[in-house]
């Protein structure tokens, strides 16, 4: 059932035809039922938060069952492990290299973890919902972004950061759509690299200024902490 819907949701995307939010639901609603069997399986109800944490590995490998497409060229459902406590989990499922995509987050005690919040472009007008990476960050809190629209010859990039507070999910910062970006994660922070100034040149020309952002999350609060100016870099081949 869920290869007939996941086929059906990249085909209408594929066709530039309607697509329904309700197919695209249940078909993450199967995803939701699979991840959590395999997360909550690791302790009974009402265990306590000291007991053997979920092995992602075994979730995961659940998960690499449903991909349909061989090879599953940017088809790909996993779940990564929030920061907060007790821990809070993602599961980012990409149904394909042009979309859609989506994010859930489950949590709750352990042994009891549920859906607890969703991004996607029914819930989140304004979400790029094309091929989604999510990149998770050290610390206590349940923060993450997204990076979406990197499929480009440019890797044109769209960045948005979340915090889960363990009841709701709010996006606390989004880049603009940037170009020659790239990232990397740290014990300092959250490093964004990207084009500044590409102003004067035509598609695929020379980047004028390169810039590097150093972000990190700390009171609470999403703040760029330093800002680096790098070497022009040359026209793509």
């Amino acid at each position: 059932m869920f290869g007939a819907l996941a086929g059906q949701i990249t085909g209408d995307r594929a066709s530039g035809g309607a697509e329904s939010e309700a197919l695209e639901e249940q078909a993450l609603e199967i995803l939701d039922r699979a991840a959590l069997e395999q997360l909550n399986g690791a302790s009974a109800p009402g265990s306590s938060a000291t007991q053997a944490a979920p092995d992602l590995n075994q979730v995961n490998t659940r998960l690499a069952s449903f991909v349909t497409h061989q090879p599953p060229v940017g088809e790909a459902y996993r779940v990564a492990r929030l920061g907060g406590s007790p821990s809070a989990y993602a599961l980012v499922a990409d149904f394909g290299l042009s979309g859609p995509s989506a994010v859930r987050v489950y949590a709750g005690a352990p042994g009891s973890l549920a859906l607890a919040a969703r991004i996607d472009r029914y819930a989140q007008k304004d979400f790029f919902d094309d091929y989604t990476e999510l990149v998770t960050l050290p610390g206590p809190g349940a923060v993450f972004v997204t990076v979406t629209g990197r499929t480009d010859d440019l890797q044109t990039g769209f960045f948005t950061a979340w915090y889960f507070d363990g009841r709701a999910l709010s996006a606390v910062w989004s880049s603009d759509i940037l170009e020659r970006s790239s990232y990397e994660v740290a014990a300092d922070g959250f490093r964004l690299t990207y084009c500044a100034d590409n102003s004067d040149a035509a598609p695929g020309g020379p980047c004028h200024t390169m810039r590097r952002d150093r972000y990190l999350w700390q009171s609470n609060r999403w703040e760029r902490a330093e800002t680096t100016s790098l070497p022009p870099q040359a026209a793509t081949p």
